[in-house]
């Protein structure tokens, strides 16, 4: 049995799951979150639906922590919004009387290691130190296992094709919007009669392009140019066949844009400087240049690796999730439908046993990652650290090739046994 507590860094969907599952194994949780409230990075994207419905984005420990407290069940065939997720879900589930007073909002970790130092022979049984800062300054806390939930919102992909930023891109970040403008609310003033290019060919590129297309029905002067540096638009998927049907209406939605030229697509334009011409932003391709007024960078996120520079850990190479994860997940395989089950022994580093990433990060840059995954992790992390092995390696997660997942089995919460993604639609 792991000493307590049990640090968990991130209180969003999958940390707070962990939370959950952890006090259901009897062992002692403390939350880390750097936000003002739980969810704070899906609140930033708070305006944005989900593709899949309350059912499929509640994890079964944490919605027995809820029911017994008197929680409200939404109607789970209904999509929310990421604001939606946070107000009716990780809020009322950070207030339960199991983690009230266990999740610390504004502590903003800055390093993971442990008592002694990375070049220190014969450290695995060291406590983990987890440092962090508040509004009263640098503290630091020792814990036995520590669960890194912190995703990658916060760290987005540069604008650059080659993976760093482009050139210029620095010193025009507060031009550029990175992640999924509230175009239709808080944003419209900034893009409505404008010319925006949308950098990107995932989902949330197809949810900012075709908010511009909404907002153009409003104002018939604001253009469109959807960038993307290969030949593929991978927010287009299944269509029809896709199994969250909302997934699949954005795709057929944004291929329509693009078919009756509604917006302008720009195929092979890896961008290799972005700079102000006369007042205008220009991106400059290998042999192209647009001029815009906007550029909404949606090309995705990566982890933040600076936390655990002082610890082991065994990476794959091209995406920094562990090395057992890679060839799992490598969406140059995979699509989230492909990706193998896994259970704590796949999240794992040899030289720094009881420090586990999971949740989005756990991915690195793989865009593969679902939520019922995280749920999936953390329920096998937790089983592993109260030392009951047959359940943490029993893996009760289904992802069929269309991409939506089931999760589940007879000992849980019926609430919790339809997982998918908890993407944005």
């Amino acid at each position: 049995m792991t000493r307590s507590p049990v640090v968990v860094v991130g209180a969003g969907p999958v940390g707070l799951a962990a939370a959950a599952h952890l006090v259901k194994e009897g062992l002692e949780p403390l939350v880390f979150e750097a936000g003002g409230i739980v969810g704070a990075s899906i609140a930033a994207w708070g305006h944005v639906r989900l593709f899949s419905t309350w059912q499929s984005n509640i994890d079964a420990a944490a919605a027995s922590l809820l029911l017994d407290a008197g929680w409200t069940v939404p109607d789970l065939d209904t999509l929310p919004t990421g604001r939606d997720l946070v107000d009716d879900y990780l809020i009322p589930l950070s207030e339960v009387p199991e983690l009230a007073g266990k999740v610390r909002l504004g502590a903003r970790v800055t390093a993971i290691s442990r008592s002694v130092d990375k070049v220190t022979h014969d450290r695995q049984t060291a406590p983990f130190v987890v440092r962090f800062t508040t509004g009263d300054g640098e503290q630091e806390v020792q814990a036995a296992s520590v669960i890194d939930a912190t995703g990658t919102w916060l760290t987005p992909n540069p604008l650059g094709a080659n993976g760093l930023p482009t050139l210029g891109e620095h010193g025009l970040r507060d031009r550029l919007y990175y992640g999924i403008p509230d175009v239709l609310g808080q944003d419209r003033s900034r893009y409505r009669g404008r010319t925006t290019a949308v950098v990107g060919s995932g989902h949330s590129a197809a949810n900012a392009v075709l908010a511009l297309l909404e907002l153009r029905r409003a104002d018939p002067s604001t253009a469109i140019h959807w960038l993307i540096r290969g030949t593929t638009l991978r927010a287009i998927g299944g269509g029809s066949a896709d199994q969250l049907a909302a997934r699949g209406k954005l795709g057929h939605a944004a291929g329509e844009a693009v078919r009756t030229g509604a917006v302008r697509l720009h195929e092979d334009f890896g961008v290799r400087e972005v700079r102000v011409a006369a007042g205008s932003l220009e991106l400059v391709g290998d042999t192209r240049r647009i001029e815009v007024d906007e550029i909404v960078v949606a090309t995705g996120q990566r982890p933040d690796r600076t936390l655990t520079d002082e610890l082991r850990l065994d990476l794959d190479l091209a995406l920094d999730s562990t090395r057992a994860l890679g060839p799992l997940i490598d969406p140059n395989v995979h699509s989230c439908g492909t990706v193998r089950p896994h259970s704590y022994q796949a999240l794992t580093h040899p030289d720094e046993p009881g420090f586990f990433t999971v949740g989005a990060k756990s991915y690195g840059r793989a865009p593969t990652f679902l939520m019922a995954t995280g749920y999936e992790q953390v329920r096998s992390v937790a089983a592993h650290l109260a030392g009951d092995e047959k359940r943490a390696a029993t893996v009760h997660l289904v992802l069929p090739e269309s991409g939506a997942c089931g999760v589940g089995g007879p000992s849980q919460p019926q609430l919790a046994t339809a997982g998918a993604a908890a993407c944005c639609g």
